[in-house]
């Protein structure tokens, strides 16, 4: 059957081999009647490892993505932070008129856990490098609310150590051990229901996630936290979205 609604995933760092990593995780989610093209910015940084990188990433992304808007239908921004490209994508003429969704994989992300976990529950974050633990949590809060019970549902942000492209350059063994590192002193902090990839370059990584869950909580408890994507938590929500009209 031809495919009757188009979803652009837009990867803003110029790392082909990022983007060629969500592709599986797209697929695995048998949206059948809905085509999905995949943008990696044409130069800039190879991985966005700040904000400062988020920003610069917008002048190498916005202008080749403007020639191409009105060929898809909602649209996934796949770097884990408050990007800059969310807001300016949805103030484009192709998007604003067309009222077509846009949304990060951060924003995602956080939404679905928040849908997902049960009322004494929290989730968490786990990212790269060190300095995205100040940023999204900082994050988290603008966009929950300073002070809303939502806000309180948030344990906080663990990190790696590892930027972006070292989680697929570095030995395995020492990226599990990171990972699985990082995983547990989230779950220290509390009851976490819901544990969110905090970065793209994380793509596929979720069973490292499984594994350090059960290893601290039990094989019955460390089942029960949800593992999300904000790759296919976003795709998930835009298929929604691009099939409604509100």
């Amino acid at each position: 059957m031809h495919a009757s609604r188009s979803i652009l995933v837009i990867n803003p760092n110029s790392t082909q081999s990022m983007t060629d990593g969500l592709r599986p995780l797209v697929d695995s989610l048998h949206f059948k009647n809905t085509s999905h093209g995949f943008f990696t910015a044409p130069s800039g940084p190879k991985s966005i490892n700040d904000e400062n990188d988020a920003v610069e990433s917008v002048k190498h992304c916005l202008p080749a993505l403007q020639s191409i808007l009105g060929e898809h239908d909602g649209f996934l921004v796949a770097c884990y932070s408050k990007h800059p490209l969310v807001p300016l994508l949805k103030h484009e003429s192709a998007v604003r008129e067309g009222r077509k969704p846009v949304t990060g994989i951060f924003e995602a992300s956080v939404s679905t856990s928040l849908q997902i976990i049960h009322p004494d529950e929290r989730f968490g974050i786990v990212s790269t490098g060190k300095v995205w633990e100040t940023i999204l949590s900082e994050a988290v809060v603008d966009f929950l609310g300073t002070g809303s019970e939502a806000s309180k549902r948030f344990a906080g942000v663990e990190t790696t150590g590892l930027n972006a492209t070292d989680l697929h350059h570095a030995p395995p063994e020492e990226v599990r051990q990171r990972m699985k590192g990082a995983v547990k002193r989230l779950l220290k902090k509390g009851k976490v229901g819901a544990i969110c990839l905090g970065c793209a370059g994380m793509a596929g990584m979720d069973e490292m996630v499984r594994e350090a869950c059960t290893e601290e909580l039990g094989d019955v408890e460390g089942s029960r936290v949800r593992v999300v994507d904000g790759v296919q938590a976003g795709v998930a929500w835009l298929e929604g979205a691009v099939r409604a009209e509100f």
